[in-house]
């Protein structure tokens, strides 16, 4: 049972302008690409000697992950399992939270009510969740669209991550500031208001569901995240990889303020990135050493999704901080120093 037989609403999406296919690598041709059923827990797995990949450099990544306090690892190569690890006492059956690395899930969830004709990214948000949901003046509430919201553009004030009306102030004009918060959970309430049911209703029916993954929404007080185990988060990882998104705008610049940035994606291989908590421009790619069309789910404490289209590959890591001392997926050096024990594995 394939994946993609359940993707009609996921795969195409007809709105905003698609990026050129000649701007995307083309993928060496290999065999065909497997996806697992959603009946039971088997998946095909497919061993580093037959990639020609460096068998040396496996035990050297494994330590890293270790010494990283990693809680997880896989390696997805055309829908086969590669590598599969799991660390410091945890399991293949336990969950662990995504943080941020969700929002994805938040995206895709948007784009697939959006297909099915509920919302448009580009009404207004007072338009599903009535007027008053900010406490900017009506006239600048009213440029907010859920775009707006997808992309980390809504111009509200990000000193506080307590998503209420009394926080949600004006900062700049939506649209004209990039800026990494937690306004964009107003995105669940707008999925939530023109589905007429929960959110989390919502997600399990269109996408959960459908991909076979189990795990769960935690909605904290200030926090919104899901929480899987590994195997989940690789599923949705080769959703993504076999076109699951929003035609190619989820994976593409979504805003010109930070090109690294698409719709709550993040992306390799642009000129320039900007980072949470911070206005600074940054004159490179997100992760150098790492495939340039490579995109990523990005959590705090290093909770990862890389998907690599040229080399159709996925790659899983889920656990604790990296470095305890920096747990902002952008000031711990993880993603750098991973791709260096990658690249020594797969060159």
């Amino acid at each position: 049972m394939k994946i993609l037989k359940f993707l009609p609403l996921l795969v195409f999406l007809p709105f905003l302008s698609c990026s050129s296919s000649e701007d995307e690598p083309t993928p060496t041709p290999t065999e065909t690409m497997y996806f697992p059923n959603n009946t039971d827990n088997n998946w095909e797995t497919k061993s580093i000697a037959s990639l020609g990949w460096n068998q040396s450099a496996v035990q050297p990544l494994k330590d890293f992950l270790a010494e990283k306090h990693s809680k997880s690892f896989m390696i997805l190569v055309n829908g086969r399992i590669v590598m599969e690890e799991y660390f410091n006492g945890h399991s293949a059956t336990e969950t662990w939270p995504w943080n941020s690395a969700g929002k994805t899930l938040v995206s895709t969830t948007t784009g697939i009510a959006q297909q099915e004709g509920l919302l448009n990214i580009n009404n207004k948000v007072s338009q599903y969740l009535g007027n008053g949901w900010t406490s900017e003046t009506l006239e600048k509430e009213n440029l907010i669209t859920p775009r707006h919201l997808l992309t980390m553009t809504s111009g509200l004030n990000d000193e506080s991550n307590w998503v209420i009306k009394s926080n949600l102030t004006y900062l700049a004009d939506a649209g004209t500031r990039w800026s990494y918060s937690n306004v964009f959970q107003k995105l669940i309430d707008v999925v939530a208001a023109s589905s007429n049911q929960t959110f989390e209703n919502y997600f399990n029916t269109k996408l959960k569901n459908k991909i076979g993954m189990d795990g769960f929404w935690n909605f904290g007080t200030i926090f919104t995240i899901y929480h899987s185990n590994t195997r989940s988060m690789a599923r949705f990882g080769l959703l993504f990889l076999n076109k699951g998104k929003w035609k190619n705008e989820a994976i593409s610049t979504s805003q010109n303020i930070n090109p690294s940035y698409g719709y709550l994606w993040w992306l390799n291989g642009k000129s320039k990135y900007m980072v949470p908590g911070s206005q600074t421009v940054y004159p490179t790619a997100l992760v150098p050493n790492a495939p340039a069309d490579m995109y990523a789910a990005m959590g705090a404490e290093d909770q990862r999704i890389y998907v690599i289209p040229s080399k159709n590959m996925v790659v899983i890591r889920m656990g604790d901080a990296s470095d305890p001392q920096n747990p902002n997926f952008a000031l711990s050096g993880f993603d750098t120093a991973l791709w260096d024990k990658i690249n020594a594995l797969i060159k």
